[in-house]
């Protein structure tokens, strides 16, 4: 099945036809960096992501080819970028994403994702994603063996506490256009 069709057919379910998901559950793909869903749909198709969200939704996509993920990472890293939330951003969670916590070890988000959350590479964008899908993220990176590549992320955020995590969540839901 062409990429196209795929995304039409079913990763619009969730994500929406542009990638604009606008349920919390479900990623925004809109603008997001081609290497990172590619890397992602490859570990997708490969059952190495183990969090529990990823089995429940994508673990029928063993069936992807190369050529369609490659499609698929495409269009959506195409796509205008994700759309930011409306709302007031955290103070806190700017604190966080700009400067970490440094008397807790924990380096800024933006030293990775960039100062407007933009990302680059294999990094993800952050800036306009679900703030609840975020903190879901976020507490997977907690749990280290979950995510295969998620050392470094993992690092961080075992020290984040919940209330921290929800901050910069909630900050890098508000970032971007």
């Amino acid at each position: 099945m062409p990429a196209l069709a795929l995304v039409n057919d079913v990763c619009s379910l969730c994500h929406g036809l542009t990638g604009e998901s606008v349920s919390p559950l479900f990623p925004k793909l809109a603008g997001q960096q081609k290497d990172y869903l590619k890397q992602q749909l490859t570990d997708l198709k490969n059952h190495t992501r183990m969090d529990k969200a990823s089995t429940q939704y994508m673990w029928g996509f063993t069936h992807l080819t190369e050529s369609q993920i490659t499609e698929l990472a495409d269009y959506y890293s195409k796509q205008p970028a994700m759309q930011a939330e409306a709302e007031t951003p955290d103070a806190r969670g700017e604190l966080i994403f700009r400067h970490g916590v440094p008397e807790s070890g924990i380096a800024q988000c933006s030293a990775c994702h960039g100062a407007e959350g933009r990302g680059h590479g294999q990094t993800p964008r952050v800036a306009g994603q679900h703030a609840a899908y975020m903190i879901r993220q976020i507490q997977v990176f907690q749990q280290a063996d979950l995510r295969e590549r998620g050392d470094l992320t993992s690092q961080i955020a075992h020290t984040l506490s919940d209330a921290d995590a929800e901050a910069v969540a909630h900050y890098m839901a508000r970032l971007g256009p």
